[in-house]
Formats: structure tokens, C-alpha cells, sequence
């Protein structure tokens, strides 16, 4: 396929002498990532699978193709400073050959490997003596039940490619299971990992930046609530963190970002285990859910930073805004509403003016993310305090709630209101 769809083919001239980044994927990342280039003057232009993408909406510059063909990334790299991501299913051959014609590929092909191949990513941090769960490459249904008689069951087989917000991902309870379910997705080419059940207090995502020079940044450790597989809520600072294990997943965090030579902004996803262990359950290297508080809650978005780190720029501050910042994504509910969305967000600024809503121009549909929340806590509480911590995430999850099913948690009714 060939960009001759787009709007702009060949991409635009710019128009002015500040810089035009390329990001490849056309979804909601892409979409708040030209919000911030717009702020700094800069052109985001985006490789869209389809005109009505998130981000294809809203750009003035946009190439309708495939990220997986060669052609059609070419046509959205020509002119462009930076090329990056909103998504990592980039093939790196083809990614090795656009660096070779001289493209600025950020990250480059050869950290973002670690991203897309989970095998290759654990193996790598392994060597790196950085701590992730006991795991093993699948090749056989007795790969899966010896490693779950040598670590005990359950046990997590993984797609070592693809999968996302649980998608990829089965909890196997005994050999039996583990057989019905390796034979089917082995038979279907799916390339398999098999890791140790992860006995943990709650998950974490450390967020930093890294650019070429060599500079990072990193914003507060924050505790990620999920349900159904994917991320429910962030809650920044994680609640109740010690300072030095705080630092600890920060460090951890910009040592992957180094050794792997990471450019852009990387989410470390991390599984805090009872005793305060740290584990490395996965890396993001592109803006990321756990980091979408920072819209609203620090100083730098991940958004403008990620603009920042490829293009070299130096970092910006990360300090949060407030106490406390609590994302609450939008999932859309089983049925849609017949209240319009529009109705629905006059209704949640009428009762609380304070949410911060981000919503994707995406259609509804059960659990689809389309959009967010950000509440910020009052400045007279404090990250350690449980019932403020509390009070926040309620009114940040109360508000998204709203804004997928046109119902108030508390009971509240907005005719009365």
C-alpha cells in the first residue's frame, strides 16, 4: 500500500523553519502528541491507518498507510527531523533500512526490539543482573509443565509479540490447562514465554526520558490499578511508597533507558511484591497510559517531553503539580449511552469544573479506552494520607464512570442536581 490516500502526498512543506516529527500509528497517543506539538510550534505528522483515526482527525498533516510497509513509511520519514512512534509494531528490518538512508529513528531500531519481543527484552535485562520474574521460551507443552513443576502453579504464558490491555496473556492453573492451551496457540505460529505467577502487593510504572545527548528525566513512581487486564487507574505518587524505593525504580528505570539506548519517553512497568522487591514486567517506549496524569499533574507532559527527548531539545521539569493526580481511564460501557457524550461532559463540568477531560474522538464500545480523567488532589493533602488519596481517586473514577455510562457511582441524580 502507497500513500496516496493522504491528504498530503508527498507530505507538506513546512512553513516554518521548526521542526516536523514523525509518529507512525494514528491512535490517541498520536493524537494528544500533536496537542503538544501545536504548543511548541512544531508539526506532527502521522502514518494513519485511516482518515478517521484519533489523531488522522485532527492533523494537517497526515500519509494514510501501513506501518509495516517500507514504501509507505518513506513517505511519511521524507522531510521529517525525528521519526517516532505511537505504537511498536514497526518491523526493525524495515526500521534498520530507513536509519541507513539517514532518518532519525527515536528509539532507535535496536532498543526498540526490547519493546516488541518480550523473550528478547527479558533475556536481555536478565544479563543486565536487572531483576524480572522467572520465565522460559515455549517451544512445547512441556516446556510449560515442567516449568510450572519446577515454580509451581499457576503460571503466566505470554505472547513474546503483540498483546496488550490482556491480550496475549493466559493464567494456567495446572498441566492440563497449560496442554489445551499451548497446543492451540503454538498450532496458531504464536511464538510463547512462559513466567513465574508474580506473588505481588501492587503494580507500579516508573515514566522517564532519555534523549541523545544523554540526559534523563524522570516523573514520580505511580501505582497502576487494573481490571480485566488493562489500566483502570494511575495514581501519582503511588500511595504509601518509601522514598527509597521510589528512587530505586527511577534509578532502575533510566538504567534500562541507558543500557538499551533508549531516545523518547519509556514506561517501566513494575510488580511490587509484599516485601518491596522490584520486578520488570514490561517496557513501553512511546507515551503510555501510567503517563497520561502528567497532561494535567506535572510541569512536563510525557507528551512535550517525548517531543523534547527525540528532537534533542533539553528535558523539561517533571515535578508534579499537586499532592496527588489520579487518572481514571474512559472505557466504554457494554451499551452506549443514549446520552450524548456531549451532554454527558456538560453534565460532569456542571458538578465538578475541577476534571481535567481528555477524550480521543474515538466511537464507544464495551471496555475500548476513549478517553480519560485527571483529577488533582487540593494542595493541603499529601500522598501518604489514605483518606485523601482515597477521596481523589473516588472522584477521578466517579467522573470517568460518568462519562461511559451516563451514571453517577454516588447515586447522585443530575435532574435534582
Amino acid at each position: 500500500m502507497t500513500g496516496t490516500e493522504s491528504r498530503e502526498t508527498p507530505p507538506r512543506e513546512p512553513t516554518s523553519s521548526m521542526p516536523t516529527v514523525t509518529m507512525i500509528g494514528g491512535g490517541q497517543l498520536a493524537r494528544m502528541t500533536h496537542q503538544a506539538a501545536i504548543a511548541l510550534g512544531q508539526t506532527l505528522r502521522v502514518l494513519a491507518a485511516g482518515p478517521d483515526d484519533p489523531a488522522a482527525a485532527v492533523s494537517a498533516d497526515v500519509v494514510i498507510g501501513d506501518h509495516s510497509d517500507l514504501d509507505d513509511l518513506r513517505v511519511a520519514a521524507r522531510g521529517s527531523d525525528a521519526f517516532t512512534f505511537d505504537h511498536e509494531q514497526v518491523p526493525t528490518e524495515h526500521l534498520d533500512v530507513l536509519v541507513a538512508e539517514g532518518v532519525n529513528v527515536q528509539p532507535p531500531p535496536t532498543a526498540l526490539i526490547y519493546a516488541q519481543d518480550k523473550l528478547r527484552m527479558r533475556e536481555k535485562l536478565r544479563s543486565l543482573s536487572i531483576p524480572v520474574p522467572a520465565f522460559a521460551e515455549v517451544t512445547s507443552v512441556a516446556d510449560v509443565t515442567d516449568f510450572g513443576s519446577a515454580h509451581g502453579w499457576p503460571v503466566v504464558l505470554k505472547a513474546i509479540r503483540g498483546g496488550y490491555d490482556g491480550r496475549g496473556v493466559w493464567m494456567l492453573d495446572d498441566a492440563d490447562q497449560a496442554r489445551e492451551t499451548v497446543e492451540q496457540q503454538l498450532a496458531a505460529g504464536v511464538p510463547l514465554l512462559v513466567e513465574q505467577k508474580v506473588d505481588m502487593a501492587r503494580e507500579l510504572s516508573a515514566m522517564v526520558a532519555r534523549s541523545p545527548f544523554g540526559q534523563g528525566a524522570t516523573w514520580p513512581v505511580v501505582e497502576t490499578v487494573q481490571r480485566r487486564g488493562q489500566c483502570a487507574v494511575a495514581i501519582a505518587p503511588a500511595p504509601g511508597l518509601s522514598d527509597d524505593t521510589a528512587a530505586d525504580a527511577e534509578h532502575l528505570a533510566l538504567r534500562i533507558a541507558s543500557e538499551l539506548g533508549v531516545v523518547g519517553v519509556m514506561a517501566v512497568e513494575l510488580f511490587e511484591t509484599p516485601t518491596g522487591r522490584l520486578l520488570v514486567n514490561e517496557l513501553a517506549m512511546r507515551p503510555h497510559n501510567s503517563g497520561h496524569w502528567s497532561m494535567d499533574g506535572a510541569r512536563t507532559s510525557q507528551f512535550e517531553q517525548h517531543l523534547r527527548a527525540v528532537l534533542d531539545y533539553p528535558l523539561g521539569d517533571c515535578a508534579p503539580l499537586a499532592p496527588v493526580t489520579v487518572m481514571a481511564n474512559v472505557l466504554g460501557a457494554p451499551t452506549a449511552p443514549t446520552m450524548s457524550m456531549d451532554e454527558r461532559v456538560h453534565h460532569l463540568f456542571a458538578r465538578m469544573p475541577d476534571a481535567k477531560v481528555h477524550l480521543y474522538g474515538k466511537g464507544e464500545r464495551a471496555d475500548r479506552k476513549i478517553g480519560h480523567v485527571n483529577v488533582l488532589g487540593a494542595a493541603s493533602g499529601s500522598a501518604n494520607d489514605a483518606e485523601y488519596v482515597a477521596a481523589v481517586r473516588e472522584r477521578a473514577e466517579r467522573a470517568a464512570h460518568w462519562l461511559s455510562h451516563a451514571e453517577w457511582t454516588d447515586g447522585w441524580d443530575h435532574h435534582d442536581g
